[in-house]
């Protein structure tokens, strides 16, 4: 599953407790996450300008600093502390820690900087992890070959480990119940929905502001064997074990 930066902090401690249950009954959570707005507070006291292209940060080796201090620090911290303080068993991982998530430029690193497409990832670790009892959460920063980082999008991070892994379904953890159809008190979430039927939506104009760039993302994790993403509200109660046991629950936006 992928938990974006601004959902973690408003996660109630029911949802760590529903991954808890899901582990004691031998499910395995893999969690990516992000941690967009705690790298720019983090940024912006330390006196460091950043900007956005595209949707992706400018990296600049100064910024890269931050990015990897946050993520991998404290936002990765942050979420193993909250399982175990729930009794569950979590083990952060950074994506540059054995080579886990490996990366390469992308094609625009000229705007951007030091931002990296996924060309790999070590899911051994992930699965030695799960052997172990731990169930991983992972920081989307990724290495090349020289040891170079790179901030990789979390969505991006997300798709590739789960395709890697070989499962059919991600979870996209958010602070909205799905996406929505409608207007005024006729707005109803839609329980499913194509990537065809989204990128019409968008042109109509029933997608619009903050949702975009939500669903944009969703659709970036369905790749290789990622048949579908569900988009669901983390302060449901619980969530992730009524989308596992098939309750219809959020948006399911499937691959045709």
């Amino acid at each position: 599953m992928k938990c974006g930066g601004s959902t973690l902090a408003a996660l109630p401690e029911a949802f760590f407790e529903d991954l808890k249950k899901l582990q004691d009954q031998g499910m395995t959570p893999v969690i990516v996450h992000g941690g967009g707005p705690a790298i720019s507070d983090n940024l912006e006291k330390l006196g460091i300008e950043t900007e956005f292209v595209n949707g992706l940060r400018k990296t600049t080796e100064e910024v890269l600093d931050v990015v990897e201090m946050v993520l991998a620090g404290s936002i990765n911290k942050q979420i193993v502390r909250r399982i175990q303080s729930v009794g569950g068993k979590a083990l952060g991982l950074s994506g540059s820690d054995g080579g886990l998530i490996q990366a390469k430029p992308v094609t625009n690193s000229a705007e951007v900087g030091w931002v990296g497409d996924v060309t790999g990832v070590e899911s051994s670790i992930i699965t030695g992890v799960l052997n172990m009892g731990y169930m991983p959460i992972i920081a989307p920063i990724g290495v090349d070959v020289s040891g170079q980082r790179y901030n990789i999008n979390a969505d991006t991070a997300a798709g590739a480990v789960a395709s890697h892994l070989g499962v059919s379904q991600m979870i996209v953890v958010t602070d909205v119940p799905g996406i929505m159809k409608g207007t005024g008190s006729e707005k109803k979430v839609l329980p499913t929905i194509t990537v065809q039927e989204i990128e019409d939506m968008i042109a109509t104009g029933e997608i619009y502001g903050g949702m975009i760039p939500k669903v944009r993302a969703a659709i970036s994790c369905i790749n290789g064997k990622v048949r579908e993403v569900v988009i669901v509200d983390g302060s449901e109660t619980g969530v992730l074990s009524r989308v596992l046991s098939g309750e219809i629950i959020g948006t399911r936006i499937v691959r045709m």
